[in-house]
């Protein structure tokens, strides 16, 4: 909960404060603030004291207090309820005048010359310290006693025979004993200089007990729409311009006029809150009682109270226009008291004693609020009819006359203010989880990170977890099932309180099997309620709830998994004649440059938000790094083979069994992506109760042999290991007499990583497999479908762009899984700031693509450098040092630069100014300290893209 003391010590902290010198800050309490972040107040020079002021029409200066100075904006006076021509004399150039805020800064020096009147009579009196001494007490103002001293055209016998505007008019004695205190303030501080910082971008408001003002202050005149806090509304458009929802839950249609005020309510409609009305504290029991009435200009309350240690819930109801002052006539429900009277037929005995003077017979004084009744409960009905009283009046005026009733002045000192905080806490998360629902199963791009810190700091994340696991089970929507498995996930990291370990790591425990189970046979329910029975087991310690998080976070990329499984209704392949045995079939392949896009390919963002790279085909120092080959072999097993291209370099692996392939899921397992890629062609079926051998001799009559290798470092971000997985394919395909068109492979990949469960995206396959220069777009939906486009560029632009396109090589591998984690994890939580940048990725890739076709190198070098941007918001963390020193060092000499792929390390792609620039950036990089094992590398756009041609049976490939 937030009150104006919070945004007063904010205000104080962040905008006024920074750059003021060591001093004293002052600030009361009694009044609004709004201050632009930058007030642009200047402390040059500066000495003494110093007052902050706000901008204010002259009418509303009539009754507070402003200041007079000179151009050099040195205090000469202050002006209390001042004249008219006085005001006037105030006025800026604007027309408005500089009103007193309530706050003033002291320099040390001032601030000491002040600190010394305490032990001197009368001053001491001020002090707990003088009290104590039996000094009588004296009541001084900041800004009319201590302020106006240092004001430069007060005199001091004008200052001595004044008085501050609290103590109105007064007997002779303390006029005399006010006088001596003034003249010792006068001694100490009439030297010191007063100055005014002036805020005209601010606003100061002070606070009454006007409902009026009170309404002007919580809502927004003139705003197009209604301003809706913590609450969750089911028919906002209801809701009246310029009108204020705090804290509530509204169900059903609730109609809130403009410049209403709706806080802390549970309503159940049809209600309708007519305009100039403040309606707080009403729950859905009370919400009854006002079907078919529209209030107007009034304020009703529910009160929580408690009188002789026993709660009651009491109702008032009084009009906006109503005096709460002593003084005058007096009103209520906006009419005079005989009105009133004859209106109701409530007579001046039923809200005073006999005795009571007259003039203490106002509002504060009557007992209009009921707080007992003999037989019934009371409610807001036993107020609201006295808006119109005409049907059934008898008998609601004998109820109430029944009543134990009270006075506000009464009342007040029996607020049961712990009971009113619980309330509303309570009916802020009740509105909360509706909240946290109706964000999920509409799929909206708001952040419940906010709502899952308050419900752990609070102590009672049961409800929230309980709203997920019902969301996550109830959905048919495997994308909302997952981000409710991502909150949950939130939720559990958050109780930890950062303690327990890192949140991205392993989430194969055996104990959390059975509920995987069930989400990989698609029994989402019981999936759902398996998880929430194992998780109760995980709660009691920080390292138990980081370790369910990571498995709730597992659960959710079976469902990611599942989605982009949809991917493999687009993969289709043809039959072509069976190579022969020994006949080796060779896929080679370029590796793939991102320009623009990167993380908008990966699930969910590719079918959730829609995803757009552009990519480019690139072969390395003239060399196409990246292949595989396949065949027959007459032994009936697979022979797999890892590595660099040489055979006696590489990792070897037989599998003669079942048993040797179950590891084709856990992506660090020898030969893991290899094993994947003869599932995912078909060749060999994980589920089927054959054998190996009898599998492959009933479908072929033979084994195969796979070898796939890469010429670039790992962890590059070259795409390397999605277009590895490409080419092992195409190869496997093909040997096994089957073929598949390069979109198909794209999603055939797709399939692959969520089998091999590396969860990546679908740009390095199209950046790889597809030659040259490409935008490639998935749309915001499922099932997941690529579609990529060429981009046509000026005739001579592909050479001009090989001539200026370097890959530096930055020592450094990358992690990419640990990046993705993270990425994942926010992009569920919704983070804002990765929300904008995810559709801000979208937006650019576009702008990239048109660089392309104007063949603009400065164009696409502002590209890169927005680009870079972009992934350093979407991924912190993924610029070490190094690569940022080496950056720096070569940016003069480039139109931009960035991190292939996700960033962390691998290779740094160069557009530079003049072509051919190899051996200069060289010569930068050796002079440059602190940079080790790094290379520079020739890169030149693939025209090709996959290739795949048969050798001879006899031929080594």
């Amino acid at each position: 909960m937030v009150c104006n003391l919070d945004c007063l010590l904010d205000i104080m902290s962040y905008r006024l404060g920074p750059g003021s010198p060591p001093g004293v800050w002052v600030c009361s309490t009694d009044m609004l603030l709004t201050v632009p972040p930058d007030p642009g107040i200047s402390w040059d020079g500066f000495q003494g004291a110093r007052v902050i002021a706000f901008p204010g029409s002259t009418a509303y200066a009539q009754h507070h207090g402003v200041y007079l100075t000179d151009s050099q904006d040195f205090v000469l006076d202050i002006y209390y309820q001042g004249t008219e021509a006085e005001i006037q004399q105030c006025a800026r150039p604007d027309g408005r005048v500089p009103l007193v805020s309530g706050v003033a800064f002291f320099s040390v020096e001032t601030a000491e010359h002040l600190l010394a009147t305490h032990v001197s009579p009368p001053l001491d009196a001020c002090t707990y310290m003088g009290l104590d001494s039996g000094a009588r007490p004296v009541q001084l103002s900041l800004f009319f006693d201590i302020l106006l001293c240092m004001a430069r055209n007060v005199s001091r016998e004008d200052y001595l025979v004044g008085r501050p505007p609290e103590l109105g008019q007064g007997d002779a004695d303390v006029t005399g004993y006010l006088q001596g205190a003034r003249a010792q303030l006068w001694r100490e501080l009439h030297d010191q200089p007063l100055t005014m910082a002036y805020v005209p971008d601010g606003s100061y408001s002070y606070m009454t007990s006007s409902a009026s003002e009170f309404l002007h202050s919580l809502t927004f005149p003139g705003a197009p729409g209604a301003q809706v806090v913590h609450s969750q509304v089911e028919e906002p458009q209801l809701l009246g311009a310029g009108s204020s929802v705090v804290g509530c839950l509204l169900r059903g249609p609730v109609r809130l006029d403009s410049g209403s005020v709706l806080q802390h309510c549970h309503l159940q409609g049809p209600v309708h809150i007519g305009a100039g009305c403040f309606v707080s504290g009403l729950d859905m029991a009370q919400s009854k009682a006002l079907h078919g009435l529209e209030l107007h200009d009034v304020v009703l309350q529910g009160h929580y109270v408690r009188l002789h240690g026993t709660p009651i819930h009491a109702f008032t109801l009084v009009g906006r226009l109503d005096s709460w002052e002593r003084q005058g006539t007096g009103t209520y429900l906006n009419m005079s008291w005989s009105e009133f009277f004859q209106k109701t037929g409530i007579r001046t005995w039923d809200l005073w004693d006999p005795d009571t003077p007259p003039a203490e017979r106002c509002l504060l004084s009557a007992r209009l609020f009921p707080l007992l009744h003999p037989s019934r409960a009371l409610g807001p009905q036993d107020m609201l009819w006295m808006l119109d009283p005409h049907e059934e009046a008898g008998e609601a005026l004998w109820a109430w006359r029944a009543s134990w009733r009270l006075s506000w002045e009464q009342l007040q000192p029996c607020l049961d203010r712990a009971a009113t905080l619980a309330s509303r806490r309570d009916l802020f998360f009740r509105q909360a989880l509706h909240k946290a629902r109706h964000v999920l199963e509409t799929q909206q791009d708001l952040s419940l990170r906010p709502l899952i810190w308050a419900a752990v700091r609070e102590g009672c994340p049961g409800p929230l977890l309980a709203t997920l696991d019902q969301v996550a089970a109830g959905t048919g929507d495997p994308g909302v099932a997952a981000r409710a498995l991502a909150c949950v996930a939130d939720v559990l990291g958050c109780w930890a309180e950062g303690r327990g370990g890192l949140r991205s790591g392993p989430a194969a425990n055996p104990e959390w099997l059975r509920p995987f189970s069930y989400l990989e046979c698609g029994d989402l329910a019981r999936g759902v309620e398996a998880l929430a029975q194992e998780r109760d087991k995980w709660l009691s310690r920080p390292a138990l709830l980081v370790r369910a998080a990571r498995h709730y976070e597992g659960a959710g990329q079976i469902l990611v998994r599942q989605a982009v499984m949809s991917a493999q209704q687009f993969v289709s392949t043809e039959p072509v004649e069976l190579p022969a045995p020994g006949q080796w079939v060779v896929a080679e392949c370029p590796a793939r440059v991102d320009f623009s896009g990167g993380w908008s390919d990966t699930p969910p963002l590719a079918y959730e938000l829609g995803g757009a790279v552009v990519g480019l085909a690139v072969r390395v120092d003239g060399r196409r790094p990246i292949g595989a080959r396949a065949r027959r072999i007459w032994e009936p097993g697979l022979w797999l083979a890892a590595g660099p291209r040489q055979d006696e370099m590489a990792m070897k692996i037989v599998c003669q069994s079942m048993d040797d392939l179950q590891d084709y899921c856990q992506p660090h397992a020898p030969g893991a992506l290899l094993k994947a890629a003869f599932i995912c062609a078909g060749i060999v079926s994980i589920h089927s109760k054959l054998p190996l051998s009898e599998q492959l001799l009933r479908t072929f009559g033979c084994g195969f042999e796979l070898h796939t290798w890469s010429e670039l470092p790992h962890g590059s971000g070259l795409g390397t290991s999605s277009i590895l997985a490409g080419t092992a394919l195409a190869a496997l395909q093909r040997a096994a007499g089957r073929v598949m068109d390069t979109e198909a492979l794209i999603h055939a990949v797709l399939h692959l990583e969520q089998v091999l469960t590396t969860g990546g995206g679908w740009q390095d396959q199209v950046g790889g497999l597809m030659p040259g220069i490409k935008v490639g777009r998935s749309r915001a939906q499922l099932p997941l479908k690529v579609e990529v486009e060429e981009i046509t560029v000026p005739e001579g632009f592909v050479q001009t762009l090989n001539d200026h396109l370097l890959l530096v090589y930055t020592g450094k591998t990358r992690l990419a899984r640990n990046l993705l984690q993270d990425v994942l994890r926010s992009w569920y939580a919704r983070l804002p700031a990765i929300v904008q940048n995810a559709h801000s990725l979208l937006q650019h890739t576009e702008a990239c693509a048109e660089a392309f076709r104007q063949g603009s190198l400065p164009l696409l070098g502002q590209c890169l450098t927005v680009y870079w941007k972009q992934k350093k918001l979407m991924a912190p963390g993924c610029e070490p040092l190094a690569v940022r020193r080496m950056m720096d060092v070569l940016a003069p000499h480039v139109h931009g630069q960035s991190l292939a792929g996700a960033g962390g390390g691998g290779f740094l792609y160069l557009l530079t100014k003049k072509p051919r620039q190899k051996e200069a950036v060289e010569a930068v990089l050796a002079k440059t300290e602190g940079l080790e094992n790094y290379s520079v590398h020739l890169v030149e756009v693939d025209t090709q893209g996959l290739s795949l041609h048969l050798l001879g049976s006899g031929t080594s490939a």
